[in-house]
């Protein structure tokens, strides 16, 4: 394979092989910011769902995001049964880690959906890092719960990106711990100095507020229109890709502007010509588990954030009067408040915050979990068993 020409392989350090439902290329998010810290003393493979094109005969496109991390995508033939798409898939996983012997391979699941051509495959230990409550998005697969089912009793260690998710997986699995959004706040502070306005918000009026992130069913579209037309002065500025949504069903409006998709390195100079940031989640069954990274990203670049009352906004940033919530009724009103200034001591308040976090350290906890991990599995006699976090 490919990836024993570039490296990969040959020498001692362990194989991470993800499996992801996640274009690496979509959104910039936890996958990215994890796996790119592990890939500095191990093998990556980010290991996405396929593609299928008018090709003949099935490959992998396998790309090189920096040393030890690669992104692999099947490409399988269209019409194919779907059978055969898993008999394929299983093929070339097998291909991929043949290099590396088992006991140094950690399989790291995002979708359980993977297990269908992975769970045969050996390995050390088996990581579940639980991010969304995929069962309740748009279109899940009916056998996801069955399967999520199956990946607990596989897993070693199950991660969850956020409170409500924890406290819903722990009884799950003896071994689960909370690891909530957290923040590139270097990446993000940028965006409170001032900035060039990027080419294509240069023409958009003032006051501004910016949304940034997938626009799919977990955004509040009606709610979104409502306050356009509440607001006909303030300019909102929505920045992501659409999903699941059609671009050309998103509310129009003379102070709407859907500026589509752009870079992880794009977004500081967005949000530090922006006055305020929005979150118009929806409240429904694909909200209630989710922790918005985004949260700690608008405090980063200090912007003022109002957002409906997503739980864990609320527990975790609502109730230090760090992020301003709003129903559906009040939010023009206390968009509009946000817009004169964030109260005295807020922007000090929402560094303290800040500053007890950062991916770095989540990673860096998060391998002393896997490595203590790794010495119960070696001595299973000397040890009780890996003790549950209470987050």
């Amino acid at each position: 394979m490919a990836l024993e020409i570039d490296g990969f392989g040959k020498n001692n350090r362990p194989l991470l092989l993800c499996f992801s439902h996640l274009r690496w290329n979509f959104v910039f998010q936890r996958p990215q910011h994890l796996l790119t810290r592990a890939a500095q003393d191990r093998h990556v493979i980010y290991f996405e769902e396929p593609v299928f094109e008018p090709v003949e005969e099935p490959s992998l496109h396998i790309v090189s995001i920096q040393p030890g991390l690669r992104v692999v995508t099947p490409v399988l033939p269209q019409g194919i049964p779907a059978a055969t798409a898993l008999r394929i898939q299983r093929r070339q996983v097998d291909e991929l880690v043949s290099a590396t012997p088992a006991a140094r391979r950690l399989l790291w699941y995002y979708t359980p959906m993977a297990l269908r051509f992975s769970r045969h495959l050996e390995h050390e230990l088996c990581v579940y890092d639980c991010m969304d409550q995929l069962s309740a998005f748009k279109g899940a697969p009916r056998d996801l719960s069955d399967l999520e089912g199956e990946l607990f009793r596989q897993a070693d260690i199950v991660f969850t990106g956020g409170q409500s998710l924890y406290e819903d997986k722990r009884t799950r699995h003896p071994a689960t711990y909370l690891f909530a959004s957290s923040i590139d706040c270097g990446h993000f502070s940028r965006a409170r100095r001032k900035l060039a306005d990027p080419a294509d918000q240069q023409t958009i009026g003032y006051p501004r507020v910016g949304f940034f992130g997938v626009i799919d069913e977990r955004m509040d579209i009606k709610l979104v229109a409502r306050v356009a037309k509440a607001l006909p002065h303030v300019h909102f500025v929505m920045l992501g890709p659409t999903a699941k949504i059609e671009p050309a069903n998103l509310p129009k409006a003379s102070n709407l502007h859907w500026l589509g998709c752009k870079f992880y390195a794009e977004l500081p100079a967005y949000l530090a010509n922006w006055q305020a940031g929005w979150m118009p989640f929806a409240l429904n069954a694909s909200t209630r588990y989710i922790s918005p990274t985004k949260t700690p990203e608008f405090l980063a670049a200090g912007l003022p954030v109002v957002s409906t009352a997503i739980v864990d906004v609320v527990r975790s940033y609502g109730a230090r009067g760090l992020v301003e919530i709003a129903n559906a009724a009040d939010m023009p009103s206390k968009l509009a408040a946000l817009l004169e200034g964030p109260d005295r001591g807020w922007l000090d308040r929402a560094d303290m915050l800040l500053a007890e976090t950062s991916w770095d350290r989540t990673w860096a906890e998060m391998a002393a979990l896997i490595e203590e991990a790794r010495d119960v599995r070696r001595a299973p006699a000397a040890s009780g068993g890996l003790k549950c976090s209470i987050g």
